[in-house]
This record gives structure tokens, C-alpha cells and sequence, in this order.
């Protein structure tokens, strides 16, 4: 690798989600400049945040995949991970129900498919065993999954960011990559709006974009088929109508799990995602729509008849990024190569679920190819740990007090349906990262996350930023440039909160 430059890097990421974040934390394990390059205003903002969170066990995935082997692997290894990062992880155990007895063999197939890939603890139950466990579900038999656990996939993503960025990765948001050039000497020239880039090795980690990006450099061989699921959130009082995660028995050719119910590490429930193609010029198309949001819920009453419109609280759509045409459905195995058009670019393909579980055995492979061909040099100052914003309203009560006497700040709560604080509030805003926009402070304190969804604290928060920075009106973002949360000034000149 060449002599460094102040725009130049040995390596440079493009992509700043789950995975692109984790490749960047396992790269900064070694004596290498690297940069990642983010088009968002913050990390983790496509796929990364907009799923269900959970860390799949590998029993859904074809034996002798990279999908399998890396889930199975993602999946036994999070815990440890999730420790270092302090992120939260609960190992909830998963129920895939079978409605019908005619599901039954679906159950007994994924039950063989997962212990070939190396899946502990599978076993087939039955409806008896089933109102043990869930009382409020409905189903004939059901493969109960014990290794199946949850996390909250966009802390998981700041997280790794953060880690990164602690070890010495560099990460310029707000950074759009316009153009590729593979220059005469072998390195990347790479054009974004605010500035110029070199590298000698370029990760192109861009989701529902990698065929785009893949383009650019001259690679024209892969093929990106946005699909969109939408989600409902039910608020934390429906948390008490199930334990586990509840699937219903798969059709693989739809090209996802099915309409499932999933509990949150925060306590709430979501309904989802529904399954549907979308144009391949709208890959960041994050509608929702009525008439699959009841699909959502009719679907969802089937295993569990409690369910009601009572609890909804918001819904949301997230995109994966799928190598199968719709005429086709289905799944392929995840793309992690090295182009001979391009040489020294590896391109990571088709990324979809469980891609937040395959995160981490995707970057140790990823860094692993580069290894072989530069043999690098280990960081003796790499630090794997990273400490996240103190939740106070999980603190006991003694704690809290202490907490308080040391920090006035914890003593006045700005959101009241999470119980979030001044104090952690604050933190999010100035988190390391720089990302000051409501989804970026939301992300980081569960702020704007409750019953209300940021009626009662948004303003408050507002008054924060404009108190901390003395920001002008248009300087409040809801999330990137251009989302404006104000629309003018008050007749004294004064921001119009």
C-alpha cells in the first residue's frame, strides 16, 4: 500500500450500514487507513434500521450457503459481540406455527435443514406444548427455535460505527459517490459532491445500490430487485400477549419469512413485513400503505386473536436487496467477491436477511481477502469495547438516586412515554459521530419512540439543540438536508419553535 494522503486511504468503505459498519470495525483491528463513505446523514439508515431485529438461528437458509454459514456463525458469536459494544441482546427463542396439519411437513423440513447447517436445540412441539409457552397463540404444531434471539439493530449499527470510529476509522456522512475511476497506477478515484477520494482497495457495501455502485467501476454483471416490507409497531402494553417470536411456516418462492409477530428489546411488538417488489427505480421508496397495513393485521389475528387496531402506534417499510426478479421470487445465496474488472474492489451482492445476523462473518471474510493479499499488520491499540448512553429508566432505584445527586440532568425527563432524560438526551446529541438530526438523537435515547411519538418531547428537544448550538431555523432537520422541522421565524428573528 502507498504513502497516505490526507484524502487518500489504503481502504475505503462505501456504505454505512450494519454491515459496511462492521467491516470498518474489523479493518481497524490492523495497521490500516480507512474511510467509510455514507450518502445519509448518519449511519445505518437504510435496511440496517428498518427490520426486525432479530439474530436468526440459520434454519430458513439453504445448506452450504454463505447465508447459512454465516448466520449460523453471526448467530453464535453476537452475544460475545453485543457484550463488547453494549448493545442490548435478549435470547427470546422463536416459534415457527404451523395453522394447519398440512404445515406440519414444512416444520419437519426446516428442522432438518437447520441441524445440517449446524443449528442447536431445534424441536418440533406440539399444540398442548404450544398454550404452555404462548398461551394467546394458535396453531396445531409449531418448530421451536431457543437460539433465536433480538437486538436493536440500529444501536447495533451506531455502535459498530462508533467503535470504528474510536480505533481510527474515519466516516464522512452527507457523502454521495458520483463516479469511479480505476487509475493507470491501480488505485480508485472516487468524485462525491463535497470532495475527491483515493484508495488502493474499495468495499462496496451499498445494499439496494451495490449493482449501481458496482457499475460505476465498471462491473456490469449484477442485478438488484428492490422488495419492501412495511412493519406496524403495537405500543409496549401488547408485550404481554407473547414471549417469543411467532412465524408462520414459510413459502420460500414469496421471497421472505412470512407476516411475523416480534418482540423488541424496548418492549414493544412488531406485525411484519409484508413482501412486495417495487419499481427498480424507487429503491429508496419507504411508503406504506393502507391496504397492506390491514393485510398486516389480519394475518397477525391468525396466530394471535388479541391483537387489536388499540395498539398500533406507527408503521414504517424497510427494502431488501434481492439478486431474484419478481417473475422468479425466491432467495440467492449472498455475492462476496473480488471483480477482474475491477481488481482490489470487492463487491458484497444481494445482502438481504439475515444480513444483520451475518454482519460480523461477513467483515472477518471481507478483511480476510484483503489479509491474503497485503498481510496485515495487527493494531497493538485496538480497543473492541465501546460504552453506550445509560438508560436511567432501567437503573434501580438507588442507582437513579446516585445518578441524579452526581447529575442534575438525570433528574428532568424530556420524553415521559420512554422516561428518557435531559441527561440522555444531551449524550445523543453530542454522540461521536456528529449526527444532530431528530431521527439521528431518536435512534441513540428511544426519545420520540413511545405512545406518542414525540408529541409531548419533540419541541423540548428543539429547545436543546437550539440552547446547546443556537441554531437558526433551518438548521432543524428531521433527518437529512432539505427536512426541515420549521418553516420560518417568528417576527423577532427568532427560530419559530
Amino acid at each position: 500500500m502507498k504513502k497516505n494522503t490526507e484524502d487518500r486511504f489504503d481502504v475505503i468503505v462505501i456504505g454505512a450500514g450494519v454491515v459496511g459498519c462492521s467491516i470498518a470495525r474489523e479493518l481497524s483491528r490492523f495497521k490500516v487507513k480507512v474511510a467509510v463513505l455514507e450518502k445519509e446523514s448518519d449511519v445505518g439508515w437504510g435496511s440496517s434500521c428498518r427490520n426486525s431485529g432479530v439474530i436468526h438461528a440459520g434454519f430458513n437458509n439453504k445448506p452450504g450457503t454463505l447465508m447459512a454459514k454465516y448466520c449460523v456463525e453471526g448467530n453464535q458469536k453476537f452475544h460475545s459481540i453485543a457484550q463488547e459494544l453494549d448493545v442490548p441482546f435478549k435470547k427470546t427463542g422463536k416459534l415457527v406455527v404451523a395453522k394447519k396439519n398440512n404445515e406440519i411437513t414444512g416444520l419437519k423440513k426446516l428442522k432438518r435443514q437447520g441441524e445440517l447447517n449446524g443449528v442447536k436445540n431445534l424441536e418440533i412441539i406440539g399444540e398442548q406444548e404450544i398454550k404452555k409457552l404462548e398461551p394467546n397463540v394458535r396453531g396445531v404444531a409449531a418448530l421451536l427455535s431457543p437460539e433465536t434471539a433480538i437486538t436493536s439493530p440500529y444501536l447495533y449499527t451506531i455502535a459498530l460505527a462508533e467503535n470504528a470510529l474510536k480505533n481510527g476509522v474515519r466516516f464522512y456522512l452527507n457523502t454521495e459517490v458520483e463516479n469511479i475511476k480505476k487509475k493507470t497506477s491501480g488505485e480508485f478515484f472516487l468524485k462525491t459532491q463535497n470532495k475527491q477520494f483515493i484508495a488502493d482497495y474499495l468495499i462496496n457495501s451499498t445494499g439496494v445500490y451495490c449493482d449501481e455502485i458496482a457499475r460505476m467501476a465498471g462491473i456490469d454483471c449484477y442485478r438488484i430487485y428492490p422488495c419492501r416490507g412495511e412493519y406496524y409497531v403495537l405500543d409496549k402494553n401488547a408485550s404481554s400477549l407473547m414471549n417469543h417470536l411467532i412465524y408462520p411456516v414459510p413459502h420460500i418462492e414469496e421471497g421472505g419469512l412470512g407476516i411475523h409477530l416480534t418482540p423488541t428489546v424496548d418492549g414493544n411488538v412488531l406485525i411484519g413485513p409484508s413482501n412486495e417488489y417495487i419499481d427498480i427505480n424507487k429503491r429508496n421508496d419507504y411508503a406504506v400503505t393502507m391496504e397492506v397495513l390491514f393485510k398486516l393485521c389480519k394475518e397477525a389475528q391468525e396466530f394471535l386473536p388479541a391483537i387489536s387496531p388499540r395498539y398500533f402506534i406507527r408503521n414504517y417499510a424497510g427494502i431488501r436487496s434481492k439478486q431474484t426478479p419478481p417473475s422468479q421470487g425466491g432467495y440467492k445465496d449472498y455475492v462476496i467477491e473480488e471483480s477482474e474488472e475491477a481488481p482490489n474492489m470487492i463487491s458484497l451482492i444481494g445482502i438481504e436477511s439475515p444480513g444483520l445476523t451475518a454482519a460480523y462473518p461477513i467483515a472477518k471474510k471481507v478483511v480476510s481477502m484483503i489479509d491474503q493479499k497485503e498481510k496485515l499488520t495487527p493494531n497493538p491499540h485496538f480497543n473492541p469495547y465501546r460504552k453506550g448512553i445509560l438508560r436511567f429508566e432501567e437503573q434501580d432505584d438507588e442507582t437513579k438516586k446516585e445518578l441524579v445527586e452526581e447529575n442534575s440532568d438525570y433528574g428532568e425527563v424530556i420524553c415521559r412515554c420512554e422516561q428518557v432524560t435531559k441527561k440522555e438526551i444531551l449524550e445523543a446529541i453530542d454522540n461521536p459521530l456528529g449526527a444532530r438530526s431528530l431521527i439521528s438523537i431518536k435512534y441513540r435515547s428511544r426519545a420520540m419512540m413511545g405512545r406518542c411519538q414525540g408529541g409531548y418531547c419533540q419541541t423540548r428537544i428543539l429547545e436543546l439543540l437550539k440552547e446547546k448550538y443556537n441554531y437558526n431555523w433551518n438548521d432543524f432537520l428531521l433527518r437529512g438536508s432539505g427536512s426541515y422541522m420549521l418553516t420560518g421565524n417568528r417576527s423577532n428573528g427568532e427560530p419559530g419553535i
